[in-house]
């Protein structure tokens, strides 16, 4: 399923940024009559989130847009690096490289539109939804076949764990637990 080429750019890979509107989302902005913004997330990608940590990836959300229920969905997976409002978003994770000691031929990303392009090019490697915008599409190393919010990042999140070899690891560990 996974090109070795990809499985190859994804052996090193300790970080992973991510957006969440296209990524964790289907990318509709939904409002309720009182103008709270909605949100659908969906659990594969969430369980895919707490796998990946388990292998001691550390993903870290990077979103322009803010929205409390957007930050507890993302604490209720165990995630310690969330950041929102964010408008420079290459800027942020520099900052989290460094923070981490980490430099970018150990980062992935995943995003879906232009704002996620910086931090694409520069990822050793880099994924996004198959319904992503066109100029993020052809600059990826890997586009989904599922779209964002039905199961895509979960997609990356398996290559990422089948890269490590921990895929099968995970899910033994899964089909053993009473």
């Amino acid at each position: 399923m996974y090109s070795p080429e990809n499985l190859l750019l994804a052996q090193n890979i300790r970080v992973i940024f991510l957006d969440v509107d296209g990524v964790f989302t289907d990318g509709r902005l939904l409002y309720s009559e009182k103008n709270e913004s909605l949100k659908q997330f969906n659990v594969l990608d969430g369980q895919g989130i707490k796998l990946i940590q388990k292998i001691g990836i550390v993903p870290v959300i990077i979103s322009g847009r803010v929205g409390e229920h957007v930050k507890n969905r993302l604490v209720d997976l165990g995630v310690k690096h969330i950041y929102l409002g964010a408008e420079r978003k290459v800027s942020v994770a520099e900052k989290i490289l460094q923070e981490l000691q980490l430099n970018w031929t150990q980062a992935a990303c995943m995003g879906d539109d232009w704002p996620d392009l910086q931090m694409i090019v520069k990822a050793a490697f880099s994924c996004a939804p198959q319904n992503g915008h066109r100029e993020v599409l052809s600059r990826v190393d890997y586009v989904t076949l599922k779209k964002g919010g039905e199961g895509a990042l979960r997609e990356f999140c398996d290559l990422l764990l089948t890269a490590k070899g921990k895929y099968l690891d995970l899910l033994n560990e899964a089909l053993n637990e009473s």
